[in-house]
């Protein structure tokens, strides 16, 4: 599986970028799975509803199926967050894997960036970050693109892990 990461400060425009391009890449017949971080709790399961009570319970791990998505949560019950590469592990085999977050490991990425945020660029002191994809012109070593030209975005992507 090729792997290739979208990151960048909050309200960036990161899950709308992959979201397209998603979109766009499995619109040319490749397929593709996302791993998301995220920085704060989470819960995909509903209070009062069975798997969200096995949980409460002290299930370890809860798989939820049906007939059109299976779903398995795992509660880490206060042991550290697994590593990338042991999250990536466990995806079904894919062409591509598009990561959202992780900006500190060591794969590539594109950094999605909107100047209204005021943060800082993060590709200025980051080499794993191959492009930038912008809201504004920026003067930079690497390539960059406008932030919602989801189709030079992706085949800059697609030409960087080869497929």
């Amino acid at each position: 599986m090729k792997l290739f990461g979208v990151t960048g400060y909050k309200n960036a425009g990161k899950t709308g970028l992959v979201e397209r391009l998603v979109t766009d890449i499995t619109q040319r017949g490749i397929t593709v799975s996302t791993l998301k971080h995220a920085h704060h709790t989470f819960d995909v399961d509903q209070p009062g509803k069975d798997s969200h009570r096995h949980r409460v319970a002290g299930a370890h791990q809860v798989l939820l199926a049906s007939g059109t998505r299976w779903a398995l949560m795992s509660e880490l019950r206060d042991q550290p967050e697994p590593p990338l590469a042991d999250l990536l592990a466990r995806l079904d085999p894919v062409d591509l894997v598009l990561v959202e977050g992780y900006k500190r490991d060591s794969h590539p990425k594109i950094e999605a960036f909107r100047a209204q945020t005021g943060n800082p660029l993060i590709a200025r002191d980051d080499p794993t970050i191959r492009a930038v994809a912008s809201d504004t012109a920026l003067d930079l070593d690497r390539p960059t693109f406008d932030l919602n030209d989801t189709v030079a975005i992706a085949d800059f992507i697609l030409s960087e892990v080869g497929l």
